[in-house]
């Protein structure tokens, strides 16, 4: 089959799943529930009001865009950052209706705007396959809206309609114009009274996000223009390879050991799947899922169904071939090593576990997404005998370190927090007491700032473990040299919560767990080996948010008896405006220069210090940045040394 009838083919297929022939009228919104609830528990409905559920603000409204879409009305959406942060949404899908809706007498916009639960994708046939369920999402947004105004251009005419305090209609819906365009226009400002910790939106979590949609469907073009800067930054995105291009992009600067990429989909019980795979010489697995475009990031059946084929699939092709045993089997940590993988499907009813639609709940999935990514992939290995055989090897390699891991690995297990000093790993000086969440780790680099942070800490919470020097690259070892390495089953014993997938954060000896390095470019160096290995083994203790950077000064001001510490370039010219002359400064080349006393008034006083957090906005980024940063391919990370390097502070 020629590439252009593959693409027909997926195109057809497609189109059965997610095209609509329905006219999407104002008798198709269906009325569920009303608003109020909305302000009062917001993170019922958008998970927080943090920064990401700030951001989870403009997906609900682009995804009724996708939506739009999928079912084949609309080819474009545009989304801008104003000035004031000030999001636009514009699609140029059907417009929504605007007809009066039956049972609240009011516009259809009005109701799928003010009354949680109102939308076309309850019921009418407005809708096939479908994320963002107008009026669930679109109503939660105006609910936590300063205001927000909605433009729609259908049948030749343009409407308007504004909502302010929270979605309080301010006028009903009406006419301002006459126009030859199709679509919706959304445009919010996020309350500031509900979202306290922040409004101003990250432009790079939006522009992940937004390539991501765009790779996932591969007909729809994605804009994203950031207003506030000047001149404006746009990024346009559209991918004809779709989710083929995607893994392409996430093993970009990784040596790849199976061309080409491998794609299956077909469509089941009018469910669409498709996956995308292919290997790389690392150590990694990077498997992301997604159901009607929303990332499953905790998985589900359809992940589930991935999984099983592929393990199949490699077994048999392996047994027939004679390179492992008929009583043999590799597992699925085995296949899964080095595999870059997107698994996407479009669902006409997705189940989702949870309000926040993380993990996919439709069994009958799993059964679909596993016999046609079985049979796909059977046929692949048929037709390129070569990359099948270089897949099974790899997975073989991986079967036989995994054993090896597992007799390392059992030597980190630390029974209890009261086992005595005994169980204590390595040079761990313990804390006396035993409540996890007033306990701190400080993981310091070097036996003589260990010397100090033991004399100077807190011995009732604090607890310290020096390294020796530089650990392992987790990104560039085998799993069994992992475990063996002295520094890191020091560090998986000491906290207590398992590794890999046994990571259990309610069994973590320390609540915090701080890395405190010298302010120089080792200790960067040793920073970032650091988190690498704990996003990498404990990924839920970062996304717990119990890992911390410490920040020890830059200089020691003194004149006479008075002493300031400056923890940026910038504090040293008030500090110095206010001592005046005379002043001696200390220029603090490593912790190791700092007394017990001065480590814990600066660095370690929980009145006194200054802690940065350590959070993970969006996984499929935080992986791609740790692979450029500390795999084997150098040219990514020069350039991005290169681009960077305006912004570093070195100290000659």
């Amino acid at each position: 089959m020629s590439h252009s009838e593959e693409k027909k083919r997926f195109e057809e297929l497609e189109n059965e799943a997610t095209f609509v022939d329905h006219s999407y009228t104002a008798d198709d919104i269906q009325v569920l529930d009303g608003l109020e609830a909305v302000r009062m528990r917001p993170g019922m409905y958008i998970g927080s009001t943090s920064s990401r559920g700030l951001h989870h603000l403009v997906w609900e409204i682009v995804d009724n865009g996708i939506d739009e879409a999928l079912a084949g009305y609309a080819s474009q959406i545009d989304v801008v950052i104003e000035e004031g942060n000030v999001i636009s949404v514009r699609d140029n899908g059907r417009g929504m209706p605007v007809g009066i809706h039956e049972k609240t007498g009011l516009s259809a916009v009005e109701t799928i705007m003010t009354v949680l639960h109102a939308g076309g994708k309850f019921g009418g046939g407005a809708y096939k396959v479908s994320g963002g369920l107008h009026g669930v999402g679109a109503s939660v947004v105006n609910a936590l809206s300063e205001w927000m105004e909605v433009t729609i251009f259908q049948g030749g005419k343009e409407y308007f309609i504004r909502f302010e305090n929270g979605g309080h209609t301010v006028a009903p819906l009406r006419q301002t114009g006459t126009t030859e365009e199709t679509g919706t226009l959304v445009r919010f400002k996020a309350d500031p009274a509900i979202f306290t910790e922040t409004t101003v939106y990250d432009f790079e979590q939006l522009n992940t996000r937004l390539r991501q949609l765009a790779f996932l469907n591969k007909d729809i073009r994605l804009t994203l223009t950031d207003q506030r800067c000047d001149p404006p930054v746009k990024h346009d995105y559209k991918y004809e390879g779709g989710i083929i291009e995607y893994v392409s992009f996430l093993n970009k600067g990784k040596k790849v050991v199976s061309e080409p990429v491998i794609y299956v989909e077909g469509l089941q019980d009018g469910i669409f799947a498709e996956a995308a795979l292919q290997y790389n010489d690392g150590y990694q697995t990077q498997i992301y899922s997604f159901a009607n475009n929303i990332h499953t990031h905790e998985g589900g059946f359809h992940e589930d169904g991935f999984r099983m084929a592929l393990t199949r699939v490699i077994n048999k092709y392996a047994r027939d071939n004679k390179m492992i045993k008929a009583d043999e089997s590799l597992t699925q940590d085995d296949v899964k090593e080095g595999l870059v993988a997107i698994v996407s499907i479009k669902h006409p009813d997705p189940q989702f576990e949870g309000q926040t639609k993380t993990k996919l709940g439709n069994s009958e999935v799993r059964k679909i997404v596993s016999g046609i990514v079985g049979e796909k992939v059977t046929r692949f290995f048929m037709e390129n005998p070569a990359a099948a055989k270089t897949i099974v090897e790899k997975a073989m390699v991986a079967s036989k370190a995994r054993v090896a891991a597992r007799k390392a690995r059992e030597l980190t297990r630390r029974k209890s927090a009261l086992d005595g000093i005994t169980s204590l790993p390595g040079k761990l000086t313990d804390c006396s007491s035993k409540d996890a969440e007033e306990c701190e780790i400080f993981i310091v680099e070097g036996n003589s700032a260990g010397g100090s942070a033991k004399q100077g800490r807190d011995a009732k919470t604090q607890a310290v473990l020096p390294l020796r020097g530089k650990i392992l690259n987790v990104e560039k070892a085998r799993i069994g040299r992992i475990f063996e390495n002295a520094e890191i089953r020091s560090m998986i014993t000491a906290f207590g919560c398992g590794v890999q997938d046994d990571v259990d954060v309610s069994k973590l000896r320390y609540h915090k767990i701080i890395i405190m390095t010298d302010a120089d470019v080792d200790g960067s160096h040793i920073q970032t080996l650091m988190l690498t290995f704990l996003y990498r083994f404990m990924r839920p203790v970062i996304e717990g948010g119990y890992v911390y950077i410490a920040q020890p000064p830059l200089f020691k001001v003194q004149k006479g008896k008075k002493v300031a510490y400056a923890y940026k370039d910038a504090e040293m010219a008030p500090i110095l405006s206010e001592f005046g002359d005379g002043v001696k400064i200390q220029r603090y080349k490593g912790l190791g220069e700092m007394d017990a006393e001065q480590l814990w008034e600066t660095t370690m006083d929980p009145e006194q210090r200054i802690l940065k957090k350590v959070s993970i906005n969006d996984a499929m980024d935080a992986d791609s940045v740790f692979s450029m940063l500390m795999g084997d391919d150098v040219d990514p990370r020069r350039e991005f040394i290169q681009e960077n390097a305006v912004y570093a502070n070195l100290d000659y």
